[in-house]
């Protein structure tokens, strides 16, 4: 049997993207809506998609899908319930950031933890030039060497986000937000993440158990010296509590590379921030180029195997809910 193949977001994966083994057609477009996805999707047999969503009404449409193989890890787009009902195989991509995203997340550490932009932003307003000596000290500068850092998710990028840590002589503490821990993985109550870390870094999916995981409560229990980093999933942290802790001083800090809504089309109360002390970045912590090409191989990977092995119930997609 020929299987036809419809990539509805290609664009999102600027990698080569080869063509599976078996017998297929493939069609590819660099964007699809919600709505334009169903027609596109009428006679496919599977389905690639980054971030177009497929919901139950929009699954109920269309008969001839198998095999929903999704580019990312993260497969909240997808409505999973509904594909089990309908005896439709879903997957995704595991372990392709294991080293980009924790480079990013340790980007936004340190010119946070070094007051970067602000010192940035003093010498282009001249600030050097009229100092009385060969340097100054307007911003706090911290070293990571002996801090604390307080990491949620323990899964891979969650471990090699800790791996980067210890490398920089800092202590890691896991937040004991997940049944399953790693080996030799310290777990500890959320509390005490909270109140002992200079930095949390947030590494979790995004189940309804998750979302606004750090709030308005749990910043205030937070150090007035720590800093937040989100390259996870934007909806863990509500949005609006961070603009208020930033704004008045309950953390030194944040770095983000995620939003609850992405793109912001309707806008996003951190988009307004215009604060030294707080970086976003459009959701890149897991795009370089070769991430991607491993991503792009293991989405075909996974096409691969379901086309070999069509009776088999791919969807290696886990939640871990709240313990």
């Amino acid at each position: 049997m020929t299987e036809h193949l419809v990539f509805l977001d290609r664009s999102t994966l600027q990698a080569t993207v080869r063509r599976p083994t078996f017998d297929h057609t493939w069609e590819e477009f660099p964007a699809s809506s919600a709505e334009q996805a169903v027609e596109r999707l009428r006679h496919a047999t599977i389905a690639l998609t980054n971030k177009v969503p497929l919901r139950a009404e929009a699954l109920a449409r269309l008969p001839e899908l198998k095999l929903i193989a999704v580019a990312a890890t993260g497969y909240d787009v997808i409505d999973v319930a509904a594909c089990r009902e309908r005896g439709i195989a879903v997957c995704n991509i595991r372990n392709y950031a294991v080293h980009t995203v924790p480079e990013h997340v340790f980007a936004l550490i340190l010119a946070l933890r070094r007051s970067l932009l602000a010192y940035r932003a003093d010498v282009e307003r001249g600030r050097w030039q009229q100092a009385d000596q060969f340097c100054f000290f307007d911003h706090p500068i911290r070293d990571l060497h002996g801090s604390t850092m307080g990491i949620f998710g323990g899964g891979t990028l969650g471990q090699g986000t800790a791996a980067l840590a210890r490398a920089f002589g800092m202590r890691v503490l896991f937040a004991a937000v997940s049944p399953t821990g790693q080996a030799g993985a310290e777990r500890s109550p959320v509390d005490q993440v909270l109140a002992e870390s200079d930095v949390i870094s947030m590494h979790c999916p995004l189940p309804p158990a998750t979302r606004n995981l750090i709030g308005a409560e749990q910043l205030r229990r937070m150090k007035p010296s720590a800093i937040l980093i989100n390259t996870a999933r934007g909806g863990l942290v509500d949005e609006e509590a961070l603009v208020t802790a930033l704004r008045e001083g309950w953390i030194a800090g944040a770095g983000f590379d995620v939003l609850t809504t992405e793109p912001p089309r309707l806008g996003n109360p951190l988009l307004d921030l215009r604060l030294p002390n707080f970086i976003l970045t459009p959701h890149v912590a897991w795009a370089s180029g070769g991430a991607m090409q491993i991503l792009a191989d293991q989405l075909i990977d996974n096409v691969e195997l379901f086309g070999t092995s069509p009776g088999l119930p791919v969807v290696p997609c886990r939640y871990w809910p709240i313990s």
